[in-house]
């Protein structure tokens, strides 16, 4: 099992109280993070994205307004630069997606069961 991680989310969040269910029923400890209140900045970004192995896509709030308001897909598809992206996610915690777990050697973006089984149990 994981030693303790970075939780980030947002309390609100359904996906987000639904992780920390699964965290809790799990035995995982955390240490919890609030995205907007404690917004993640550029560079925790840009190590996180590295550590994930995900494109930096993976690291926007598709599905919240700000994505929409900003014109996000438009920017990523002409071609948005690594730095843009994470100067522009660490403005604005609605925009970054949730949960995110930080372990010692992995990041977790989203909530998928089968993937935070096989790396934190």
């Amino acid at each position: 099992m994981a030693a303790s991680v970075l939780f980030v989310e947002y309390p609100k969040c359904s996906t987000c109280k639904k992780a920390k269910k699964w965290l809790d029923d799990h035995g995982v400890s955390y240490t919890d993070r609030h995205i907007v209140e404690d917004n993640p900045t550029a560079d925790e970004l840009a190590a996180w994205q590295s550590a994930s192995g995900l494109p930096v896509r993976r690291f926007f709030n598709t599905s919240g307004k700000l994505y929409r308001e900003f014109g996000v897909k438009a920017k990523l598809d002409a071609g948005m630069a690594d730095d843009e992206a994470f100067a522009m996610l660490a403005t604005e915690g609605m925009l970054v997606k949730r949960p995110i777990v930080v372990g010692e050697g992995f990041v977790l973006v989203g909530f998928r069961e089968a993937e935070w089984e096989r790396t934190l149990l």
